[in-house]
């Protein structure tokens, strides 16, 4: 039997969408209903969903009007597709959605490169992940790897990576308060620290960690921001 920690790190989005309502990003159904919003996303917009995972945000934009549409890598009666290569039509959508999956991508240009080729003239990209300012907190590979912290992450890289793929950025938000109210969320739903603490030294490590990310999202080194950009 696989031990629970390498279970809840092997898939840590799974494991945390047994607490988490909606959509699993930090500001949950909200933010996404916002962030809808900021990209004119109503009747009759052709939307694109990339890493839609379980629907929640196509369920949303459907609700608005919107023609919308996912892709996923494990699509759930969606367009199976990669970042790299959306298996769609050039200018095809109005809108792109990319809810906290950019982390996932192996290039960064060329998923972005991707979203601008989809887009007609005129479309906009409504775009949120995590991002880290300044040094990245020393959590093991796994850990980083699981919450989206590995390769370049910085806030600035990422602006200027949506810029050089011919995006004009029309407004960023910081959405910390999310961040820290989804950790405080999952840890009202269950007692980690407990459960960590029956699990000896291996138990104290994945303790540490946490404890580690903890302290970087509280103190902003760890953050979580969201943007709308036209092409």
């Amino acid at each position: 039997m696989q031990n629970p920690i390498d279970a809840a790190l092997s898939d840590p989005w799974g494991t945390m969408d047994a607490f988490v309502d909606g959509p699993l990003h930090p500001g949950g159904r909200a933010a996404t209903e916002a962030l809808l919003s900021r990209a004119g996303v109503g009747p009759d917009t052709r939307l694109v969903d990339v890493g839609c995972g379980a629907g929640d945000a196509l369920d949303l934009a459907r609700q608005r009007g919107a023609d919308a549409v996912g892709v996923d890598r494990d699509p759930g009666g969606t367009v199976r597709g990669d970042l790299a290569r959306l298996p769609l039509a050039d200018g095809c959508a109005d809108v792109v959605l990319s809810e906290c999956v950019l982390c996932l991508a192996d290039s960064l240009p060329r998923a972005l490169a991707e979203t601008g080729r989809v887009l007609r003239p005129g479309g906009r990209l409504a775009l949120s992940d995590v991002v880290v300012d300044g040094t990245l907190p020393e959590v093991p590979d796994i850990v980083a790897e699981a919450f989206c912290l590995t390769g370049t992450r910085d806030r600035d890289t990422l602006l200027a990576a949506v810029g050089d793929a011919g995006f004009e950025i029309r407004e960023t938000r910081n959405h910390r308060e999310d961040l820290l109210a989804m950790r405080d969320e999952v840890a009202g739903q269950v007692d980690y620290r407990g459960l960590l603490g029956l699990l000896g030294e291996r138990g104290q490590r994945a303790l540490d960690a946490i404890e580690t990310l903890e302290t970087a999202v509280e103190d902003g080194t760890v953050s979580y921001v969201s943007l709308v950009a036209t092409t």
